[in-house]
């Protein structure tokens, strides 16, 4: 009971106190400029004052092959060709530079092998997810050359562990295989992050995407099984703000959100303009600017951190998935009293549980703050009224979210 008398503190100073968000680094960097030479090699050179020569000296020419399939496979995936913008995400993945127990980087279609070449020119151990077979034969030629440092796997990160039945095929991969094929073994959550990801966001399925990682996240399931997995996601500017929203801001404030400001630590590292990239076609009307939207002329490079503490002996991965359903079910309407909402579930214990967050008796489940949904279920979880079933009607309908 001084758990919860200390999280009902917690939550009070959560309330009255001014509520500071995630931490934000903003890193402005120059743009490169590429240059098209009439060999049909292609050169770098960028505002800092390097020149062509000096650019495609620290770029083998040979990326020039590569270059040229990226650039028509730009109707499914969006690659790093720039290597200013390489050298701007390896910062932000090592900070503070490498250490001896430095976690592997598991770049996620990297294409041409633009940053996979600068990750491993610095040091670092690397995984090379691609999805698209074309791409493989260089990574693999690069993979040869670096004495085990660097690992090449045709899987596409968004397809492990698929619920569809049958035989798995690249780049379909159960995560037991992967890691099994890579050599990494499973570490306790408490420890340190074992492997960083670099993903992409596919445009238009910025948010299916991500919750896909929600439920195997909550259930330390897929990857994480293996620890708490940190991800460096390069999406649009609008979806990072559905992310970061917070209560009061009906629009924007979604379960998706909340879940993951729950469960996680959610920092900008950088914003870049899309015509940095190459993007797919159809990523063009993606700079739109709807009425009342704030510009999305950028991407933003996010990093989610699974939280040390998210796991307790009051919430453990079993109730992960009730309680993923729990805030979908809350949140479907942000206007409704959440008093109401829990006397649905059973009658007259809305305003006990109400009272034991400090709230008003008419707040709104959009202005829950999303820690206090989590100290709420481990008190409904706790009390004989409720039943876990509450949850349970709802639980498949949302299948796709998990599989492809």
């Amino acid at each position: 009971m001084s758990s919860i008398r200390g999280a009902q503190r917690g939550m009070c100073i959560l309330r009255s106190g001014p509520h500071t968000g995630v931490p934000v680094l903003f890193s402005p960097r120059r743009s490169h400029n590429v240059i098209k030479c009439c060999n049909g090699t292609v050169n770098f050179s960028n505002s800092y004052g390097m020149s062509a020569m000096a650019a495609q000296k620290q770029w083998p020419t040979d990326h020039s092959c590569e270059m040229k399939k990226s650039a028509s496979c730009r109707r499914s995936q969006c690659c790093i060709n720039d290597p200013g913008l390489a050298n701007t995400i390896l910062k932000c993945l090592h900070p503070s530079g490498l250490g001896r127990d430095a976690p592997i980087v598991m770049e996620c279609n990297p294409g041409p092998g633009i940053l996979t070449q600068a990750l491993l020119d610095a040091g670092i151990n690397v995984v090379a997810l691609e999805s698209n077979a074309r791409f493989l034969p260089h990574l693999q030629v690069l993979q040869s050359k670096t004495n085990g440092r660097l690992k090449v796997a045709h899987c596409d990160f968004f397809r492990l562990d698929p619920w569809s039945e049958g035989l798995v095929q690249p780049p379909s991969m159960y995560s037991s295989t992967l890691m099994k094929l890579l050599g990494i073994s499973e570490v306790p959550w408490a420890a340190d992050i074992p492997i960083k990801v670099f993903v992409m966001l596919k445009h238009k399925k910025e948010g299916n995407l991500l919750w896909r990682q929600i439920y195997p996240l909550y259930q330390q399931l897929s990857i994480y099984r293996y620890g708490r997995i940190e991800l460096n996601v390069f999406m649009s500017e609008n979806q990072y703000q559905n992310l970061i929203s917070k209560p009061g801001d009906f629009r924007k404030y979604q379960a998706l959100g909340v879940l993951y400001q729950a469960a996680c630590d959610i920092e900008l590292l950088h914003k870049e303009p899309w015509s940095t990239f190459a993007t797919p076609t159809k990523c063009k009307g993606s700079i739109t600017v709807k009425s009342g939207d704030l510009p999305n002329e950028h991407l933003c490079l996010v990093r989610i951190t699974p939280r040390r503490d998210l796991f307790t002996e009051r919430f453990t991965p079993a109730d992960g998935n009730i309680f993923i359903h729990m805030v979908k079910q809350f949140l479907a309407k942000r206007r409704s009293r959440l008093i109401d909402k829990l006397n649905s579930f059973d009658p007259g214990s809305g305003e006990k549980l109400v009272e034991s967050l400090a709230l008003p008796k008419t707040v709104t489940t959009g202005n829950i703050y999303p820690q206090e949904y989590k100290f709420l279920f481990e008190l409904m979880s706790c009390s004989e009224e409720f039943d876990r079933s509450f949850v349970l009607d709802d639980m498949f309908e949302d299948v796709a979210c998990k599989s492809y």
